[in-house]
């Protein structure tokens, strides 16, 4: 029986399954990791629902606001969480072909991930807090330079269907997948370094310590507390599975469904969720392994992925055209 594709209607159910999945499935994600570098570090782990039971622990305490903060402190979680809520809808993973396809860009999705970073500073810097100056300064220092190479390897992948458009990036890249490309693989290994920078991964930053001297994201949720605290730590965990989202979509898209159909559909999630537990593994490895760089040396490492993208954006031209 031929499939239609995606109607209007579905395409909106879609979205709307892209979102609630995004949500519920980055503190399991969370707890993923967490449970692989537990295993690792021959330690005893907490379980893959370990992040579901804090979130759930922080939204029934009570929330304390540092004095002197004005309404931004407040609302700060909630915008951020939105953004990056807001982003899950610009990024195909269940379809090819979603409803806000038109404004589905690949420069939109880098505006909404920079909202959402200079909604954490103002927080953090609003709450008037040394600690959370610094942490606040250093996370735009980390996005103003990873920023740049994040665009690169967007506009690398784009080159096959000249258009900044994710859809038909994804489009192009299921057509053009039985290829080796050497842009790609460039495009790859700097996306890599992007992820572990944009994400507060080692060995940028470590997300489970908390030395003042040394802590970037932590620095700048120190005053959360309760409710407000579990939104920003899911915020972080959203952000975390949106970035594998859009990694699997450009470099390992085989799979993703083009036609709505429950067969396609549940394959596609099958093999999606094989993704994010492969991917979710390698990162635990990579910071089992890594330790952190010190501050002054992020910016090297940030250059890397930017003359890696580079390289694979020219490489494009010289061996693909």
């Amino acid at each position: 029986m031929d499939v239609s594709p995606l109607s209007l209607r579905s395409g909106f159910f879609l979205e709307g399954a892209q979102l609630l999945l995004a949500i519920i499935g980055a503190p399991l994600l969370a707890g993923w990791i967490g449970l692989c570098r537990a295993l690792l570090s021959n330690r005893s782990p907490a379980g893959i629902l370990q992040p579901w039971r804090d979130l759930l622990r922080l939204f029934r305490k009570e929330t304390l606001l540092p004095e002197g903060t004005s309404f931004l402190f407040r609302a700060v979680p909630y915008l951020v969480f939105a953004a990056l809520a807001s982003s899950t809808l610009f990024i195909p993973f269940l379809g090819t072909d979603p409803p806000l396809a038109p404004v589905a860009d690949a420069v939109v999705l880098v505006g909404l991930f920079s909202l959402a970073r200079m909604m954490m500073a103002f927080g953090a810097m609003d709450a008037g807090t040394p600690f959370g100056d610094l942490g606040g300064r250093r996370e735009m220092m980390v996005g103003f330079l990873a920023e740049p190479a994040t665009l690169m390897i967007l506009f690398t992948a784009s080159l096959w269907s000249h258009s900044t458009s994710l859809p038909a990036i994804i489009h192009s890249l299921l057509d053009a997948s039985d290829k080796f490309h050497p842009s790609l693989l460039f495009a790859l290994l700097a996306f890599i370094l992007v992820f572990l920078a944009e994400n507060g991964r080692l060995p940028i930053d470590n997300p489970a310590t908390h030395l003042e001297l040394t802590m970037i994201h932590e620095a700048m949720i120190l005053e959360y507390s309760g409710p407000l605290l579990a939104m920003m730590e899911w915020a972080s965990q959203l952000k975390l599975i949106l970035y594998l989202l859009i990694g699997a979509d450009f470099f390992f898209p085989a799979g993703l469904p083009k036609v709505l159909s429950a067969g396609a559909l549940a394959g596609g999630l099958l093999l999606l969720s094989l993704k994010l537990l492969v991917a979710g593994g390698t990162l635990a490895v990579i910071e089992t392994l890594l330790a952190k760089l010190r501050i002054f040396r992020v910016p090297e490492f940030t250059a890397l992925a930017y003359l890696l993208a580079t390289m694979g954006f020219l490489i494009h031209f010289v061996l693909e055209v």
